[in-house]
């Protein structure tokens, strides 16, 4: 698939410093009128946000969607649920796998996709301390390796 039909609108940055990600998943997102038009604005962030299974439908809580400015009635909640859109046997499947496990569910990216508002979920487990001092020693050892070999000094 192209990548120009995806317009990239937010990246979940401390996802992969706080989480270990095992799995990834792409799912609509089911959104009101000024919640699209807040985000062609670009104005979302994702920063606690997760998702949770309940009675067989996936919800993504805690993802702000700021008001719409130019609206003058029938505004949206910033943090209400918003329902995702997957097939029930992708449910049932991260169902069973956050319930027996001890995984969660995390927002990554959130985009559009050929006009389509779609949030990509992966399927995640949290980090110690030490595992995340370990990444930051590896990402210093990877940095003084390409400055030691690169042409310029």
């Amino acid at each position: 698939m192209p990548q120009d039909d995806i317009k990239p609108i937010a990246r979940n940055r401390k996802a992969f410093h706080n989480f270990l990600v095992f799995d990834k998943w792409e799912a609509g997102i089911e959104l009101r009128g000024t919640e699209v038009k807040s985000l062609r604005n670009g104005q979302v962030q994702m920063g606690d946000s997760y998702a949770r299974i309940e009675d067989g439908q996936a919800f993504l809580i805690g993802l702000h969607i700021s008001p719409y400015a130019k609206t003058a009635y029938g505004n949206h909640d910033p943090l209400r649920k918003r329902r995702l859109l997957l097939h029930h046997r992708e449910i049932r499947r991260l169902a069973t796998k956050v319930n027996e496990r001890g995984f969660t569910l995390i927002p990554i990216s959130l985009y559009f996709k050929r006009g389509l508002a779609k949030v990509e979920l992966a399927l995640a487990c949290g980090k110690k301390l030490h595992d995340k001092r370990q990444d930051i020693k590896k990402r210093e050892h990877q940095r003084q390796i390409q400055r030691a070999t690169s042409p310029r000094r």
